[in-house]
């Protein structure tokens, strides 16, 4: 068929076409074309004002951060200046005095800068001031997390620092704190005081106020990130190969049991009397003893902007009061590395001091 013949076959099917002068096409094409005017000015009219807004916002709350660290730098330099150790344990246990209660066993999470020269230089003396600010608190117990576990790799370096730190406290043996590092999975070291020698007591005299520093104990534990999920994983395939291996009934593996076993990466033994736990060993390295000393931490310290535990065993604080020191250093992003200060570690202590503690019923 040619065209003209199939465009008459299909015309019998197709509708007739609008009558419409010429006028009312000009009127028609003159409102499409306002109405594309409009739908071309209104989205551009929206993105204005959202880009108005959105630079408002920002304006806004810029403005807020500022003050904010403005305020918070002022109040941190009042505190900075009225209270200050001048690494003197008088003057700290002064400034605790008056709290109504203390941890006994006080957590810390630091931060490495590897990308720093002095990364571990810093690190190292941040842990010996904070050794030094706890034992004049009186707390007995102080765990360090620091995630990539470097502090474990010298360990030694982390006592001598320790103790040197202690001694410009507090003075020269036996004035000085019995010290003892501990960290799972490595051998602990031994006291740098004897155990037999007797308590001696350290008087310190500051005008009026006079004070008795005796028979203080310091025990510094070291964490890092491989003692959460790792010992966890790790448990589970010690308690599986010892079931297997018909060491260890099924049915004695039991909540009580694995609660002890996790138990022991924050336990300190005493230095005396122990007892094996159920598994009459050790356990991924670490030998689990019946521990007169709290093994979950009282108050958890975080320094840095915002809270960010890092893979800490989460079993551990389940009853912790936690504090983050706050973007005291300036930044938000959590790029920088918030400094470790003594006015950090009293607002942290007035803080715990002041909580409200709800167990439920």
């Amino acid at each position: 068929m040619s065209i003209e013949e199939r465009r008459q076959l299909l015309e019998r099917y197709l509708p007739d076409p609008p009558q419409t002068s010429q006028g009312n096409t000009a009127a028609t094409t003159s409102s499409k074309h306002k109405s594309g005017r409009r739908r071309r000015v209104r989205p551009f009219l929206k993105q204005k004002l959202y880009l108005f807004f959105y630079l408002a916002i920002q304006f806004i709350f810029g403005i807020y951060i500022r003050v904010r660290q403005i305020a918070s730098a002022i109040f941190q330099k009042f505190i900075a200046v009225r209270h200050y150790h001048h690494r003197t344990p008088a003057y700290i246990q002064k400034d605790l005095k008056n709290l109504s209660r203390s941890p006994e066993h006080l957590s810390v999470i630091l931060k490495f800068d590897s990308s720093a020269d002095d990364g571990l230089e810093t690190l190292l003396d941040e842990v010996a001031e904070l050794s030094a600010w706890s034992a004049s608190a009186g707390i007995s117990l102080l765990s360090i997390y620091e995630k990539s576990g470097i502090l474990k790799q010298y360990m030694s370096a982390v006592e001598e620092i320790v103790q040197q730190k202690l001694v410009l406290y507090f003075g020269a043996p036996p004035a000085t704190p019995t010290l003892r590092v501990f960290a799972p999975n490595v051998p602990s070291i031994p006291p740098t005081r004897s155990t037999d020698t007797p308590a001696t007591t350290n008087e310190v005299t500051n005008g009026e106020n006079h004070y008795q520093l005796s028979g203080i104990n310091l025990n510094l534990l070291l964490l890092s990130q491989s003692d959460g999920r790792d010992t966890l994983v790790d448990l589970t395939r010690t308690l599986t190969e010892m079931a297997q291996g018909h060491k260890l009934r099924p049915k004695d593996i039991t909540v009580d049991l694995i609660d002890a076993e996790i138990s022991a990466i924050t336990s300190i033994p005493p230095p005396a009397e122990t007892k094996p736990s159920k598994l009459n060993g050790h356990i991924n390295g670490v030998q689990n003893l019946e521990c007169t000393l709290p093994s979950e931490p009282d108050l958890l310290i975080v320094f840095a902007p915002y809270i960010k535990l890092d893979g800490y065993p989460p079993w551990q604080i389940r009853l912790t009061e936690i504090f983050c020191v706050g973007d005291s250093g300036g930044d938000v992003s959590g790029r920088q590395r918030t400094r470790v200060e003594y006015q950090a570690f009293l607002r942290a202590l007035w803080s715990y001091a002041g909580a409200e503690f709800r167990f439920g019923s």
